[in-house]
């Protein structure tokens, strides 16, 4: 295996990591203007919590598609079973990386930079999380005069 190789699967790599996790934000976002944020200051308590919990649904599903193409990369590259390279693949994303199934010697760039791309993808997930229920807070202070 070149480097050149090794440099083109990550790039590839960090490039659909990218698309899918901005492809899956915008949509959120494009469903939380149009569907959820009409009438938010009208949302009853029950309504705001499970439009929480169909925006965390949705973000532990875009994280999951992530996964699951990195995985599919492992799979191709480096494991025998779907089962190693998602169990790897969800370890090293969520940057608990037990160290139980490692990569082989030439390709540990890629679980680095997996764990990485992790991090920025779950912040960029956890901070419009947020701001769902900063809105929502910001809304029921402002409806009871606080």
């Amino acid at each position: 295996m070149t480097l050149f190789e090794q440099i083109a699967a990550a790039v590839l790599l960090v490039v659909l990591t990218l698309c899918i996790q901005c492809a899956g934000v915008a949509a959120l976002i494009h469903w939380l203007r149009t569907v959820a944020m009409k009438d938010i200051r009208k949302l009853p308590i029950a309504n705001a919590t499970v439009l929480v919990m169909q925006t965390t649904l949705a973000i532990v599903i875009l994280q999951g598609l992530v996964i699951f193409m990195w995985a599919g990369c492992y799979r191709w590259l480096c494991f025998s079973s779907w089962n190693t390279a998602f169990y790897f693949s969800g370890s090293t994303y969520s940057t608990v990386g037990y160290g139980d199934v490692v990569l082989p010697a030439k390709w540990h760039l890629l679980g680095a930079l997996e764990s990485m791309m992790g991090v920025l993808m779950c912040g960029i997930s956890v901070s419009l999380l947020f701001a769902v229920i900063t809105r929502l807070i910001e809304t029921e202070a402002a409806a009871s005069g606080s």
